[in-house]
């Protein structure tokens, strides 16, 4: 099946379009077909009919042949339709999501894609495992470190977890990896919006410490005068 998943792929591959996304996003895509993201979408739905019935153990399976390729679009897939099952998860599943994050991930795409939908329903819905993902802070890779904070944003816009996004943004706020800082700072803006007081006094009580890229991101939805406050108050690094 892979093989033909492939095949497809390959029929809508873009270089131009390959190109584009990796100058306008920074992102490596040395294993990136090109393909139009409706496009893989489209085919991870048609795809997926093959595989409905599958037992969740069957179905990982097949997602971890499509990671195995490590062609961008495959991951997708893979991610999709992990989402798509994502009722039968539990939480002795999470190694294996975990699993996918260190090994097959390595950029912010796949991570978010990853990270903001299997992953962050089933932490979101077993929320002891928000522990497990704070560890994540402490990888030697940017996007498991990245994982820790946006892993969060399912949960978050469902009024969940303000607490541990402060304690990850606080593991985070010495990290130099601007992709992980932006990450955060997601976070923080997504917090924000069901808890803009909250976050505001956050925000104005680590004004030492907090990297402006990562501010300019958390403050982007506060309402204005909060916004404001919190750029005048804080003198942050770049």
């Amino acid at each position: 099946m892979v093989e033909s998943i492939i095949r497809d792929l390959e029929a809508h591959a873009d270089s131009a379009n390959r190109e584009r996304i990796g100058e306008h996003f920074q992102m490596d895509v040395s294993r990136y077909l090109g393909v139009k993201t409706p496009t893989v979408r489209k085919t991870a739905a048609e795809r997926y009919k093959c595989v409905r019935h599958a037992e969740l153990a069957e179905l990982f399976k097949y997602c971890d042949a499509l990671l195995q390729t490590r062609i961008y679009e495959c991951k997708v897939i893979a991610f999709d339709w992990c989402f798509r099952r994502r009722r039968a998860l539990r939480s002795d599943t999470f190694p294996v999501l975990e699993s996918w994050l260190v090994s097959y991930v390595d950029d912010w795409g796949d991570c978010d894609d990853l990270c903001t939908h299997a992953l962050g329903y089933l932490i979101a819905t077993y929320p002891a495992l928000s522990a497990r993902a704070a560890r994540w802070t402490q990888s030697g890779k940017w996007w498991v470190r990245r994982g820790a904070a946006v892993s969060l944003i399912y949960g978050l816009r469902r009024g969940l977890f303000l607490d541990e996004a402060f304690t990850v943004a606080n593991k985070l706020f010495s990290d130099e990896h601007d992709l992980v800082r932006k990450g955060y700072g997601w976070m923080l803006k997504e917090a924000g919006k069901t808890y803009p007081n909250e976050v505001h006094e956050f925000l104005c009580a680590r004004r030492a410490v907090i990297p402006r890229v990562a501010l300019r991101y958390a403050v982007e939805k506060l309402p204005a005068d909060l916004r404001r406050s919190a750029l005048q108050r804080t003198t942050s690094k770049a």
